[in-house]
C-alpha cells in the first residue's frame, strides 16, 4: 500500500510510514521508529526505501525486509518505466512538449523548496554555512567531482569535532561484526555486482548497459544527503560526461519522478532508460535493460546496508568525530543542492545558454539574458508560492504547472 501511495518525496514517505507503522498498525513504538530512521539517515542511498526495509526486517527478519523494500519500490518503478517509454517515443509531440514546459518550471520550484527546507534544519552554525558555500563554489566554479566534495567535508567535520574517543577506535569497534553479518554482506555484494559483471563479460566495458551499471554502482556509494543531493552528481555525469540525455530531458525525468509513487530517486531508472534508448544501436530492448540495471544498482545496495551494516553504523553514530563528519556532510549537501537549483534555473528560465571557461579551465554554464522566458518564470513563481507558503500537494502543483504550460502554448 505504501509503495502505491507514497507520493511527494522522502519526507512525505517517511511521514506516511510513521502514521501507518507507529500510529495505526502499532507494529513498532515511537522510539524504535526514530532509531531506525536515524540509522537509515546515516547511510548512502534512498533513506525511505531503507526505512521500509529496516522495519520489515525488524518484524520478519531478512525475508520481511526483502518483501518490504522491494514492494516499496516496484509500483513506482513500473509506472516510471511506462512513462519513460511514452516520453521517449512521443516526447517531441507539440502537446507533450507544451505540457513538459510547465512541468520543468515546477521542478525548479521543487528544488528551491527543498533547498530552503533543508537549510533551515541543517545550517545551525556559521561553520555549516561556510561549508555549504564552499561546496557550492567548488561544484559550480571549479567542477570538483561530487565524491571529493563529500570526502573533504567529512574530513573537515571529523577534524573540527571534539570528543574523548578517537575516531580510529570507533572504526575498529564498529568493524567487529559477526560471521553471519560478514556472510550476509558477501552475499548481497555479490548479488549487487552480478548483473554488472555479466554485462561487462557479455557486452564489454564500453557498452551503455555496462557503463550504466558501473556508474550507478558508484553513485550508490556516495549518495549521502537524500535524493536532491544525488541529482547534482547524477546530472553532472549523465548530461555532461556520458551524454545519455539532454538537460531538458533530465528536468523532465525529475518531473516524472516527482509525480509518481515510490522514491524520488527512481529518476535514475529514467536516466538509464534514456541512455539505452538514445545509444548507438539502442531502442526499447537496450533501454529496458539499461533501466533495469540502473534500478538494480540503485536499490540493491540498500539491502546490504540494512542486513549487514547495522552494528557498524550504530557504533559509528555514537562517536563524536563521526557525528561531526556527518554534520559537515549535511552542510555540504546544502551547497550541492544550491548548485542543482542554479543549474535548473539557467535551463528552465532561459531559452539559450552559454558555456564560459574560467581562467582555471573549468566550464560554467550561464544564461543568455536576452532569452529570458517570462512564461516559465511565472509558472515557477506560482509553483514555488504554492509549495512554500501554501504547502500544496506535490501532485496538484505539477498538474497545475502542466495545465499552465498547455495554456501558454495556446496563447
Amino acid at each position: 500500500m505504501i509503495g502505491c501511495l507514497s507520493f511527494g518525496g522522502p519526507a512525505a514517505q517517511i511521514a506516511l510510514m510513521h502514521r501507518l507503522f507507529v500510529e495505526e498498525k502499532k507494529w513498532i513504538d515511537e522510539a524504535r521508529y526514530m532509531h531506525a530512521l536515524n540509522y537509515c539517515m546515516l547511510l548512502p542511498g534512498p533513506e525511505a526505501q531503507q526505512l521500509a526495509t529496516y522495519v520489515g526486517w525488524l518484524l520478519h527478519g531478512v525475508k520481511g525486509g526483502i518483501i518490504a523494500g522491494a514492494l516499496f519500490v516496484l509500483p513506482g518503478a513500473f509506472v516510471v518505466f511506462a512513462l519513460s517509454w511514452l516520453y521517449a517515443a512521443h516526447g517531441s509531440a507539440p502537446l507533450v512538449e507544451a505540457a513538459f514546459f510547465g512541468v520543468r518550471a515546477a521542478v525548479l520550484a521543487f528544488v528551491v523548496e527543498a533547498l530552503i527546507r533543508i537549510s533551515r534544519r541543517a545550517l545551525k552554525q556559521r561553520t555549516d554555512l561556510f561549508t555549504a558555500i564552499g561546496a557550492f563554489t567548488a561544484l559550480t566554479l571549479f567542477s570538483v567531482p561530487f565524491p571529493l566534495i563529500i570526502l573533504a567535508a567529512a574530513l573537515l567535520g571529523a577534524f573540527r569535532a571534539r570528543g574523548d574517543a578517537p575516531a580510529i577506535e570507533a572504526v575498529r569497534a564498529a568493524a567487529m561484526s559477526t560471521r553471519k553479518s560478514l556472510a550476509t554482506a558477501a552475499i548481497w555484494a555479490a548479488a549487487w555486482a552480478a548483473p554488472v559483471a555479466l554485462a561487462f563479460a557479455a557486452l564489454g566495458p564500453d557498452h551503455v548497459i555496462t557503463r550504466v551499471g558501473v556508474f550507478f554502482s558508484k553513485l550508490a556509494l556516495v549518495t549521502f544527503g537524500g535524493a536532491y543531493a544525488v541529482l547534482a552528481y547524477l546530472r553532472q555525469q549523465a548530461v555532461e560526461v556520458e551524454n545519455w540525455l539532454s538537460a531538458p530531458q533530465m528536468i523532465d525525468g525529475l518531473g516524472l519522478a516527482e509525480t509518481t509513487p515510490g522514491p524520488l530517486v527512481l529518476v535514475n531508472q529514467f536516466v538509464g532508460f534514456m541512455g539505452g534508448w538514445q545509444a548507438d544501436g539502442g531502442g526499447l530492448l537496450i533501454a529496458t535493460l539499461a533501466a533495469a540495471m540502473a534500478s538494480w544498482c540503485t536499490f540493491a545496495p540498500s539491502f546490504l546496508w540494512i542486513f549487514a551494516g547495522a552494528p557498524y553504523a550504530e557504533r559509528l553514530r555514537a562517536n563524536p568525530r563521526a557525528a561531526g563528519a556527518l554534520r559537515a556532510i549535511t552542510a555540504a549537501v546544502i551547497g550541492v543542492i544550491a548548485n542543482l537549483a542554479f543549474w535548473f534555473a539557467v535551463h528552465v528560465l532561459f531559452r539559450e545558454t552559454e558555456t564560459m571557461t574560467t581562467p582555471w579551465g573549468s566550464p560554467v554554464t550561464l544564461a543568455a539574458p536576452s532569452s529570458f522566458d517570462i512564461a516559465a518564470a511565472l509558472i515557477a513563481i506560482a509553483a514555488g508560492f504554492a509549495l512554500i507558503h501554501l504547502h500544496a500537494n506535490a501532485i496538484l502543483v505539477v498538474a497545475g504547472a502542466l495545465a499552465a504550460g498547455l495554456a501558454f502554448s495556446l496563447i
